[in-house]
């Protein structure tokens, strides 16, 4: 399996991860939208809460020239944590939603 192939497989297979876990509260359900074609996953709440909508951008995965840039990260724990545990190396993880002077001070990939 090319690592490109690789790559794509363990965000789904997080997400979904993600996406089975049911919310205590409110109709919730989180939903992953994949764009195979640019390289996008997301994965949404979307639902209510009493009388509140509830839909928004939980996390949202690029894959750029290889390395996996993590543009949003709603996960508690934080989502870069999973693909290191996958075995995917620090190098090929961008943390997107720091500013560039911030990634440079990590241990991730700066771009």
């Amino acid at each position: 399996m090319d690592k490109l192939t690789q790559y794509r497989q363990i965000i789904k297979d997080t997400l979904q991860e993600y996406a089975a876990i049911p919310f205590s509260y409110g109709e919730i359900k989180q939903q992953i939208f994949i764009d195979k074609e640019e390289n996008n996953f997301f994965l949404f709440n979307v639902g209510w809460h009493n009388k509140k909508r509830i839909h928004g951008c939980v996390v949202h995965i690029q894959i750029i020239n290889n390395k996996i840039w993590i543009q949003q990260d709603g996960i508690e724990d934080g989502i870069a944590n999973d693909f290191l545990k996958a075995g995917i190396p620090k190098s090929d993880i961008v943390l997107a939603f720091h500013p560039r002077d911030i990634r440079k001070l990590t241990e991730f990939a700066v771009s």
